[in-house]
């Protein structure tokens, strides 16, 4: 045997031994695979994916509660979207007592909750003692700090001018109170006031 055909024969046993890294790549397991791709899911689609969700709770909200409490949460909530397009919906509070939550509505925090009880439909501002009413439509949680409330009763009409205005108040408010604050200048030191008198003497 010459020594060519000898290493000829060599570099054919070695290219057998070490497949390339391509082969490899192919054999990873599907599971692996998915999970790899769940992991790098875009955040703002998981977003949505809750919003939806959370839109669809408070549908079957008010298809569960029927009757007057149904079109009055229905309309409440119409109005809300019409105040604030970029209004987003969440449920909260989700237990074994109430799977389907309580319809939130959210802007830079929550703006209002809308809860229904036997007698009345319930909306609940977050931050409603800091936000001007001068229809006076908060009729309900008037002696708190920091909520207020407007109870509709069966037969009721909402102000939809007046309540607009003041979704879109309350959404001001979150947005205000959400902004970072701006940092005052720190306070001259007393050897630093010493030090400016004697250049000024």
């Amino acid at each position: 045997m010459t020594e060519s055909k000898a290493k000829s024969r060599a570099k054919g046993t070695s290219r057998a031994s070490n497949p390339g890294k391509s082969a490899t790549k192919s054999k990873l397991p599907p599971k692996a695979v998915a999970k790899a791709g769940s992991k790098a899911r875009p955040g703002a689609e998981a977003k949505r994916a809750n919003e939806t969700a959370a839109s669809r709770r408070i549908d079957e909200r008010i298809r569960s509660r029927g009757g007057w409490r149904a079109e009055t949460l229905a309309e409440v909530r119409r109005l809300i979207h019409e105040a604030d397009p970029d209004i987003v919906e969440e449920c909260k509070w989700i237990k074994p007592t109430n799977p389907l939550g309580v319809p939130v509505w959210c802007h830079a925090g929550i703006v209002c909750t809308g809860e229904t009880y036997k007698q009345v439909v319930k909306l609940t501002f977050a931050r409603g003692a800091s936000i001007p009413d001068p229809s006076q439509l908060f009729n309900s949680s008037l002696e708190g700090n920091t909520r207020r409330a407007i109870d509709i009763h069966e037969g009721e009409l909402l102000d939809a001018k007046a309540f607009k205005a003041l979704i879109q108040a309350a959404v001001a408010e979150n947005l205000r109170s959400s902004a970072p604050k701006s940092k005052s200048p720190p306070k001259a030191g007393a050897k630093a006031r010493r030090q400016s008198a004697d250049r000024e003497g």
